[in-house]
């Protein structure tokens, strides 16, 4: 089965970069990404590339290869489910905010939504593959949606679950540590597997492509994301420890890292860890155990969500003690808003509920990041306000829209930012906020200065011989 015409349902960070390589390795085949926001698909045909909905490096360089050519952004999404011969679903699928399992389990409404479309618009055979992040056995719940009109048409179900990281999703995509694809057992499935199969390896190597069956390939997505989660959780709970006895994180990450049963990566400690995935995931996991009468492991998989809380409220906390115990109209510089260094993303970043926490305390907030708008980051905060009313409120304060726009300044410059502040927190590791001038900041702080690095963006050293009262995770 040669597949000469895909859809992809969702233009945002998986869907975009993710097509875009396949068009670009696959000049033969059409690719059309479609979405109903209006906004996003102008944007991603914005002939100014710098305009793309998503930031992400070199992700520019391969759409201004392939758009025109064979890859198209459109809001006609019935024309692009039609015309396809394969559909890929990458939509959003958050936390739900209501109902069962509010607060933990998957809402997957928006890919419903998108099954019943499939099947209402198709006409011929279609291959219907997850891209989206989904619980283990959504694969049926799709089917049966798909094949609920009997209208002679045949659907094959495959899951492809994607594994980037924002901030070096291109490179991913490029150089995979594995393609993952999940199918079922009949003949035409297998068909459907080596078709999806043979669009990977224009430029994927066989021996990285791996298959399985539907529901190995759905669960193996959360796995290796609460897997990375128990990391950074694991090495944030010994920061503390560190604090507390005088040995320095940094260095017991090096040398447990050392180990090659182990291995360096997901060992940096910080603030937290944040984005699309990890959270919602292991929620979602733990959703899923307690549904399967399996508490003890539902409740080992939700203490790393509690060590990722307690990290974010113990940073805060360090930041009140240190500034004599209140922080009440005092300027505060948060420097980054993204999740992490290299993306736009913004979905569950430490910062949000750094700034939030503070904001409770009566901080007066300026924050600066270099690729996050001023309306993203109102809309954030504005967010965990609705959050606080639908899901929990913890005894803090519900703030209105009117409050957070005045105790809130987004700043275009860094050093209007930082000027006349108290305090400066580091929550994204921006390689540029390496390179400031921080003697001048230091000058035109109030004094005593503090900074607080919760990403460990900074040299302690090189920090302390300018004047900051300095305070970094784990040391």
């Amino acid at each position: 089965m040669k597949i000469k015409n895909i859809c992809c349902i969702g233009a945002g960070y998986v869907g975009g970069p993710t097509m875009a390589v396949i068009a670009e390795n696959c000049p033969h085949i059409k690719v059309t990404v479609v979405d109903l926001n209006a906004q996003r698909i102008k944007d991603w045909n914005d002939e100014d590339l710098s305009n793309l909905p998503i930031y992400e490096p070199d992700l520019a360089g391969v759409v201004k290869i392939a758009r025109g050519r064979n890859l198209f952004f459109s809001t006609d999404v019935e024309k692009a489910i039609h015309e396809a011969e394969m559909i890929f679903i990458s939509v959003n699928t958050p936390t739900k905010t209501y109902g069962v399992g509010k607060g933990m389990a998957a809402d997957l409404k928006f890919i419903e939504l998108c099954a019943r479309q499939i099947a209402d618009v198709s006409k011929t055979d279609k291959i219907v593959v997850e891209k989206s992040t989904l619980p283990v056995r959504t694969a049926q719940t799709i089917n049966t949606i798909l094949t609920s009109k009997q209208n002679g048409v045949k659907f094959q179900v495959l899951s492809n679950p994607e594994f980037l990281a924002e901030g070096s999703a291109i490179a991913d995509l490029y150089n995979p540590d594995r393609v993952l694809i999940g199918g079922g057992d009949s003949k035409d499935d297998q068909l459907a597997v080596q078709a999806l199969f043979e669009i990977y390896n224009n430029w994927v190597a066989k021996d990285k492509i791996i298959t399985t069956n539907l529901w190995s390939s759905e669960l193996s997505k959360l796995t290796a994301n609460a897997f990375l989660a128990q990391r950074i959780s694991s090495i944030n709970s010994f920061s503390a420890l560190c604090e507390k006895t005088g040995s320095d994180i940094d260095e017991i990450a090096q040398a447990v890292g050392a180990d090659s049963r182990i291995g360096s990566k997901f060992l940096k400690s910080s603030v937290g860890f944040g984005g699309s995935c990890f959270q919602k995931d292991i929620l979602n996991l733990v959703y899923l155990c307690r549904q399967f009468n399996l508490p003890e492991v539902a409740d080992y998989w939700e203490q790393v969500i509690k060590i990722n809380d307690y990290q974010k409220n113990r940073f805060v906390k360090n930041i009140i003690y240190s500034l004599f115990n209140t922080v009440s109209g005092k300027k505060i510089a948060i420097l980054g808003w993204a999740f992490k260094k290299d993306t736009n993303d913004t979905r569950e970043s430490p910062a949000i509920y750094v700034t939030d926490q503070l904001l409770q305390d009566k901080a007066e907030i300026h924050i600066f990041d270099p690729k996050v708008c001023a309306k993203q980051i109102y809309s954030d905060l504005e967010d965990i306000q609705i959050q606080r009313k639908n899901i929990y409120s913890g005894g803090l304060q519900v703030l209105s829209i009117n409050a957070i726009r005045k105790m809130v300044k987004v700043h275009n410059n860094p050093y209007n930012a930082l000027k006349d502040s108290h305090a400066v927190c580091i929550l994204t590791e921006w390689e540029e906020f390496k390179t400031y001038d921080w003697k001048k900041v230091y000058k035109n702080m109030l004094k005593p200065a503090f900074l607080f690095d919760g990403r460990g963006v900074l040299l302690k050293e090189a920090i302390n011989e300018i004047g900051f009262n300095f305070y970094s995770i784990g040391k």
